[in-house]
């Protein structure tokens, strides 16, 4: 059993009865909706605790978990774009994808895998729409292009009614959305481009020495994980972008093996 694994063993207590196969066939989708399912009841059940029975530490840990779990819808989000989700069902892949960047921020799944495709083959170029500058000292002009990039007032109006339904028609307190809800979804967009985008494809001394124009973090497949769900293993990614996220440590551990 690899490390990676090794993680994700908890998750196979959920398909007793499956058989191996099937279980096997269909790993991308129960690792989907694992993500889902847990994003789902943590928030639920935070937004629905009592917040003033917490206290700042615990608000504080609740809060970097949530992000966690946000991040790891979009990571899933990504997957679906290279159809890492279901292999050969792109139906599902386009479904799963949409719900997840709905839910995540009302990101329209279509444009996204337009703009994203674009990066894998221009990664760290002019044309790439992620790329503004790899100098290490443009880290915040380089994020706020970024965000930029993506910035819809339309998304903003939505994100804000919604707010304001859940809050007014579901009598959600404001802290609670504030803390559990509004911070862990900006915060997550911040891990995504630290450890997706910045550190990756940030220049290297010397100029880029790939194709790829990314280079891939050392740290170990846990710190990889906890970090940004593998995508610290950026290299590999671009090489092979149809490998899920849980795939990468394997692939990282065979470029190991053969430098």
């Amino acid at each position: 059993m690899t490390q990676s694994s090794q993680i994700f063993a908890p998750l196979a207590q959920l398909s007793n009865g499956v058989p191996k196969e099937m279980l096997s066939r269909n790993r991308g989708v129960l690792v989907a909706f694992s993500i889902i399912g847990i994003w789902a009841v943590s928030l639920i059940s935070l937004l629905s605790s009592d917040i003033s029975q917490l206290s700042i530490g615990w608000r504080i840990a609740f809060t970097i978990w949530q992000t966690f779990l946000y991040t790891g819808l979009f990571i899933t989000a990504h997957d679906a774009m290279h159809g890492a989700i279901a292999p050969g069902n792109p139906k599902l892949n386009q479904w799963v994808g949409s719900f997840v960047l709905i839910v995540y921020a009302l990101f329209d799944y279509k444009k996204m895998v337009r703009t994203h495709w674009l990066h894998h083959q221009h990664p760290a170029s002019e044309t790439d729409p992620d790329f503004h500058n790899g100098k290490v000292k443009n880290f915040f002009a380089w994020y706020g292009y970024f965000m930029f990039r993506y910035w819809s007032w339309t998304r903003l109006f939505g994100l804000m009614a919604i707010y304001n339904i859940v809050s007014i028609g579901l009598h959600v307190p404001e802290t609670n959305l504030n803390w559990f809800w509004v911070v862990p979804s900006i915060a997550s967009s911040l891990q995504l481009f630290f450890f997706g985008t910045y550190l990756p494809h940030r220049e290297p001394e010397g100029g880029y020495v790939s194709e790829t124009r990314a280079q891939s973090s050392n740290w170990s497949v846990f710190w990889s994980f906890i970090t940004c769900y593998h995508f610290g293993y950026h290299e590999e990614h671009h090489e092979q972008p149809n490998v899920p996220w849980w795939g990468l440590p394997g692939l990282h551990q065979q470029r190991g093996m053969t430098e």
